[in-house]
C-alpha cells in the first residue's frame, strides 16, 4: 500500500493506493519479444514483399528489378519501375511509396560523388532507351 501526504509530510489516510488491485499501478513484466521471422512466401491471395525486401536497395538491385519489370503487366512488389517517381518520392525495394500501407524504408547504399555520377549516367541511358510499353498510364506504371 502507498500513503501519499500533503505538502507538510501529514498522510492522508483517504489517499491510499493499493497496488495490487489499482490496475493503474499494476506492472507486468514479460520476456523480451523474440526478433520477426524473415518474412515468408504470400499465401495464395496474400501480399508478398518485393525481391529486394530487407535487402541492400542499391543501383544494382534497383537495375535487376527493372530488367525483370514488364510494362505491360499489371503493376505488383514483383512488377514495377523502380526508377519511376510518384509525389516526388521513391519507391522502397517492393514498389511502394512513402505514405502508403506497408511502405518499409529500404537499406540504402553508399552515396557519394561517383556512384551518383554514374546513377546519373544509367538515368540518361534509360530515358533515351524506355522499355517497349512504358508510356504514362501503362498497366506497370504508378503514374
Amino acid at each position: 500500500m502507498i500513503r501519499w501526504g500533503d505538502v507538510s509530510g501529514r498522510l492522508d489516510p483517504s489517499r491510499q493506493v493499493h497496488l495490487a488491485t489499482d490496475s493503474v499501478f499494476s506492472f507486468h513484466l514479460a520476456p523480451a519479444a523474440a526478433a520477426p521471422a524473415a518474412a515468408a512466401p504470400a499465401a495464395a491471395g496474400g501480399f508478398q514483399y518485393g525481391e529486394y525486401d530487407e535487402k541492400l536497395w542499391d543501383q544494382v538491385s534497383k537495375k535487376d528489378v527493372y530488367n525483370k519489370w514488364d510494362p505491360n503487366s499489371p503493376r505488383s512488389t514483383r512488377n514495377f519501375n523502380p526508377f519511376e517517381t510518384f509525389k516526388g518520392n521513391s519507391c522502397d525495394a517492393s514498389g511502394i511509396y512513402p505514405g502508403e500501407p506497408r511502405y518499409k524504408d529500404p537499406i540504402r547504399g553508399d552515396a557519394n560523388y561517383q556512384t551518383m555520377m554514374a546513377e546519373k549516367a544509367d538515368a540518361e541511358e534509360r530515358a533515351a532507351n524506355p522499355k517497349p510499353g512504358n508510356v504514362p498510364g501503362c498497366p506497370g506504371c504508378k503514374n
